[in-house]
């Protein structure tokens, strides 16, 4: 049977206006980025939202009679703010003013307020974990008990290995607070080794202190500022652009051709267009749906990567590959979405024939970032040859910080195409016959005998 392309442009343009005009798409558009928008908005005020600030009181077992003496300096809180500042900001810090130790304190939780109680060194410890045992009003707050083993600064003599110390903690002391701790312990105990060894601590602070810089990204438009963390995160935003698009078409597709053959619409339809002409038809509209939702989410990340002086970081080839893969990916899962659609009455009876399709294509969604992290991975390699997820797996490839050669992504694009080509084969001779079909839902043996006799 010959295919009018006039009357399959015409069934694609009769969706694509109905389908763009409806208030579900422009919601459907709009979610997308105020989701993304209200992330970014949410995420750093939960993160930055301070607990009420920890006092209380640390003991202390030092039978070593050195650490006792640098703790007291490390767990001030001018020493853990500047301990802080240098962990988040990798720059030389040695004497903090004000200024210095305000932003250092912005660094995380509220810095606690610790008191060093000095125990003796013949202290039971068993006995003594009693003291953590408290009522919740009790005042002052036990913390928790240092106990610094005897060759945590100088080692036994029939040994040169050098011990470290031992924390208990209560109940009421949270894990920012203990990190704290620990670090505060640790550096006092480095201090006093460094100290035992005629070294000066200062001193070598402020040899391992090295500013990082950040990476220059020399590109033709001229140098600007790399960002790890877009590289990171171009993966993962292919695969949810290649995700959201062909979800949204391939549900509208779905959804449009269960209604038109539960109202009779379609048998309308069929008087004036052959049912593989109103297939093409429906599948190009809805494609060229997606490739418009999809270019709106492109346009408005090249504008907001254009605010921050970042558009030389995207490829202009990735841009073209993601409208070419997901244009594969689309015909591939829009014709399955499309064969559910045709073969059964109503929504309720295409959840069961949804379920292989939607794990097919979850899945392959997401290992966009297992791939994007590690794209010369054998299993990335492998993945960007198989068909049905091939297509997310080499976009990750491509938009990861190792791009693949050239020849891989043209065989995946290749595989994709001929994967589509088959699909579509399967879904015009299962529609030939499924589309005026009533009665109870078939079962997957049942499309595939109907295929055998289109």
């Amino acid at each position: 049977m010959s295919l009018n392309v006039r009357r399959i442009g015409l069934v694609a343009a009769r969706d694509y206006r109905a389908a763009i005009t409806s208030r579900g798409f422009l919601i459907g558009l709009l979610f997308m980025p105020a989701m993304m928008l209200l992330v970014f908005l949410l995420i750093p005020r939960v993160m930055n939202s301070r607990s009420p600030q920890v006092t209380g009181e640390v003991a202390v077992i030092d039978p070593t009679l050195k650490v006792t003496t640098e703790l007291q300096r490390t767990l001030t809180p001018a020493d853990i703010a500047l301990r802080r500042s240098v962990e988040a900001t990798q720059a030389p810090s040695p004497a903090p003013g004000a200024a210095a130790r305000a932003s250092a304190a912005l660094q995380g939780p509220p810095i606690p307020q610790f008191s060093l109680v000095s125990l003796p060194i013949d202290t039971d410890v068993q006995q003594k974990k009693s003291w953590l045992i408290q009522s919740r009003d009790a005042i002052p707050r036990h913390l928790a008990i240092v106990v610094v083993q005897p060759n945590a600064v100088i080692p036994h003599a029939d040994s040169s290995t050098l011990g470290s110390f031992d924390l208990y903690t209560s109940t009421r002391i949270d894990d920012a607070t203990e990190s704290t701790l620990r670090n505060s312990v640790r550096a006092a105990v480095v201090a006093a080794r460094l100290h035992g060894s005629g070294l000066d601590p200062t001193a070598i602070a402020k040899v391992e202190q090295v500013i990082q810089p950040d990476s220059v990204v020399v590109a033709a438009e001229g140098d600007h500022s790399g960002s790890r963390g877009i590289a990171r995160f171009l993966p993962f935003a292919c695969g949810i652009l290649v995700f959201i698009g062909v979800i949204m078409g391939g549900q509208v597709l779905m959804t449009s051709t269960v209604e038109e053959k539960s109202s009779r619409v379609i048998e309308v339809l069929l008087a004036a267009v052959s049912p593989l002409e109103l297939m093409f038809g429906k599948l190009l509209g809805q494609l060229g749906l997606g490739l418009t939702m999809t270019a709106v989410y492109i346009l408005a990340a090249l504008y907001g990567l254009a605010q921050f002086s970042m558009a030389g970081l995207l490829d202009p080839m990735l841009i073209v590959y993601l409208l070419a893969f997901y244009m594969v990916t689309f015909l591939v899962f829009g014709s399955l979405m499309m064969i559910i659609g045709s073969a059964v009455n109503q929504m309720a009876d295409a959840q069961s024939l949804m379920g292989p399709v939607m794990i097919l294509l979850v899945g392959a969604y997401v290992m966009t970032p297992i791939v994007g992290q590690a794209p010369n991975s054998t299993f990335s390699v492998a993945m960007s040859f198989t068909p049905f997820v091939n297509t997310f797996a080499m976009l990750a490839r491509i938009a990861s910080n190792s791009p693949p050669p050239a020849w891989q992504i043209w065989l995946t694009l290749l595989i994709g195409c001929a994967t589509a080509a088959v699909v579509v084969w399967f879904a015009a001779k299962v529609f030939k016959i499924a589309l005026l079909m009533h009665g109870k839902p078939p079962s997957l043996g049942t499309l595939i005998k109907w295929a055998r006799l289109a």
